[in-house]
């Protein structure tokens, strides 16, 4: 599957993707670097960022590794990746570079070089990659025992503490029904938090060079067992969001992007998707009780971290 809508993001929408986008919880990273140390070399040269995009999850790597790369296709997303910067462990500047997940920075100058790679992460777009060429192509990069990682959100979870809590979950659901002509094969692999992901053996021509036993699937929000807790996903600074944040976040998602291409005159407007979301969460939360201008929903998202190792 291709994905068009980011890659053709102008600067101005790769500064609002990465001014309303949060980061991700601390937590993520400490489980992340503690499965890439868990076992085999779990080295920390070169950390590689695919679909980096404004740079938010290779900038909070880099300090641990001596060498940081972010790849994205959309040049606006670099600018602001480059323009915001960061460092890696030896002060050594974030390489920020035009590239797909399927070259991985092999077509670059100087290029990722085979064998060169500790560690592969995909943030919130492992569901627009070419999987099976992006598989072989990891195990190229890729030194022994290395590790790849992607993980995405999925829905938002909502607590039962909210007033009207279950109309707030419907108000939310009803956007994404709304948005059904404009949602792409990989937005429905987030929405179901990559279980039917493509992985190195689900692949027409399996990557043998992946260790299948060493495969994890880590949860945050959700009844798995062993889930991580909702509000330990994304690093936001309290757990309570405003129904303005929330349309905030949610308007950065490609189908609204799409649908709002579709119908410009609604933009900004209460007819816009994203707005009349918001409008009735608000209505949900008054009548229930809330004070205009207190409205909070608390909850977090429901996500996902899968990660597994390339043979030692």
């Amino acid at each position: 599957m291709s994905e068009k809508t980011f890659r053709d993001y102008t600067s101005k929408q790769g500064a609002t993707y990465a001014q309303f986008r949060p980061g991700y919880h601390p937590r993520l990273f400490e489980i992340l670097l503690n499965y890439h140390t868990s076992s085999g070399p779990g080295r920390f040269d070169l950390v590689l960022d695919v679909g980096c995009g404004p740079g938010q999850a290779v900038r909070s790597l880099a300090p641990r590794f001596t060498r940081a790369i972010g790849i994205d296709p959309s040049e606006g997303m670099l600018e602001i990746a480059r323009a915001t910067g960061g460092t890696s462990a030896n002060s050594e500047a974030i390489r920020f570079e035009t590239s797909s997940a399927e070259l991985l920075g092999t077509d670059l100058d100087p290029p990722v070089e085979e064998g060169s790679v500790d560690l592969i992460v995909a943030a919130t777009c492992a569901h627009w990659f070419d999987m099976p060429v992006f598989w072989h192509r990891a195990a190229k990069v890729l030194k022994p025992g290395g590790t790849v990682a992607f993980w995405v959100s999925g829905p938002l979870v909502v607590d039962s503490s909210v007033p009207n809590a279950q109309r707030v979950r419907e108000a939310l659901d009803r956007l994404h029904e709304r948005l059904d002509g404009y949602i792409e094969p990989g937005n429905r692999l987030t929405h179901d938090l990559y279980k039917d992901v493509l992985l190195p053996w689900t692949i027409p021509d399996p990557a043998t060079e992946f260790d299948r036993e060493s495969y994890v699937r880590q949860e945050w929000g959700t009844d798995a067992p062993g889930a991580e807790p909702g509000d330990q996903y994304y690093d936001t600074p309290k757990r309570d969001a405003s129904p303005a944040a929330i349309e905030a976040i949610l308007a950065t998602m490609s189908p609204v992007t799409r649908w709002r291409e579709a119908h410009p005159e609604a933009v900004g407007t209460e007819d816009d998707l994203v707005r009349r979301m918001r409008r009735e969460i608000e209505q949900a939360l008054h009548d229930g009780g809330v004070e205009k201008g207190k409205e909070a929903i608390s909850g977090g998202v429901s996500g996902v971290m899968v990660m597994v190792k390339k043979r030692a």
